[in-house]
């Protein structure tokens, strides 16, 4: 029988795990400047709150994705819990950026031809936005919320796909190559499963939305995410094992005899790309409205 711990020492446990993961990757100095990528959801709302509880110098980024109601309340929440806890918020629209919210993105996309999902898109926009600002406004590093469930699902997603270059990005410091053209992502809670996420978030009482993404219905991801939850009830640790496994196999490979191949500089925008365009300047491509964003 599971002997459920008392919220303190809940709670203690929890930091604990973030902190000593921070330290085994190495994944920050107390000097570091440190953007915590916020969407108003527990998951990032908790990193934020227990990098801070920790005494490390964060502050907060948002990505607007203008998806009405849903997004307008995370933000003023984000706002709140900021307030609350001394945190500066720095706040990105896809509005001003790209003159859109992320549904007439889509739209658009499908009138095209093009079927990509929200979250794809959402994900491709977010990564190259938050990318972008941090280094104009020169943090060391940014720190994702994602936990523990995420990563399970994203590493049986890419086996199931057989990706490797997506698989080898996957860890509690993402990415397999160093360069100055990204700044460096890390996971502070890569270790902790989503139950206890939630479970932190309700103690806290903090002004969250606890509901997946409107946008999300359907997605990829989430038929994984079911298959695991059922599963991890029936063998317990199962979401560990797995995460375990992947960092086992990650320290096995050998990264100069891998085809990882070359950070470019895209050529509208010159932002980093794999190929000679970025994904983000292929999409507006794609929608034929594409601005140079140099």
């Amino acid at each position: 029988m599971k002997i459920k711990l008392t919220d303190s020492k809940f709670m203690r446990n929890v930091e604990k795990k973030v902190l000593d993961t921070i330290k085994k990757y190495k994944m920050f100095d107390r000097k570091d400047k440190i953007a915590v990528a916020v969407s108003g959801g527990k998951d990032s709302t908790v990193c934020l709150y227990i990098l801070k509880k920790l005494g490390l110098n964060v502050e907060a980024v948002t990505v607007d994705a203008v998806i009405g109601n849903y997004t307008k309340e995370n933000v003023d929440n984000l706002k709140k819990v900021c307030k609350k806890y001394d945190v500066k918020l720095h706040t990105i629209s896809f509005r001003d950026e790209f003159g859109m919210g992320l549904c007439y993105i889509q739209s658009l996309l499908k009138g095209k031809g093009q079927n990509h999902s929200s979250c794809k898109i959402c994900g491709i926009l977010r990564r190259y936005l938050l990318n972008k600002y941090c280094k104009k406004q020169k943090f060391d590093c940014l720190a994702t919320g994602h936990n523990l469930d995420d990563e399970s699902q994203a590493i049986l997603m890419n086996l199931l796909r057989n990706d490797l270059k997506l698989a080898l990005r996957i860890g509690p410091v993402s990415g397999i190559l160093q360069t100055a053209e990204f700044v460096k992502r890390v996971k502070p809670l890569y270790f902790v499963p989503e139950e206890d996420v939630i479970r932190y978030s309700k103690i806290m009482k903090f002004p969250v939305n606890y509901g997946i993404c409107p946008c999300s219905v359907g997605a990829y991801r989430r038929k994984h995410k079911n298959f695991l939850d059922e599963f991890e009830k029936k063998h317990p640790s199962v979401k560990f094992n797995i995460v375990h496994m992947h960092e086992r196999l990650m320290s096995l490979i050998n990264p100069k005899k891998l085809d990882v191949g070359e950070v470019n500089r895209c050529k509208t925008c010159g932002e980093p790309a794999a190929k000679d365009e970025c994904s983000t300047c292929r999409i507006f491509k794609e929608l034929k409205i594409l601005k140079n964003k140099k």
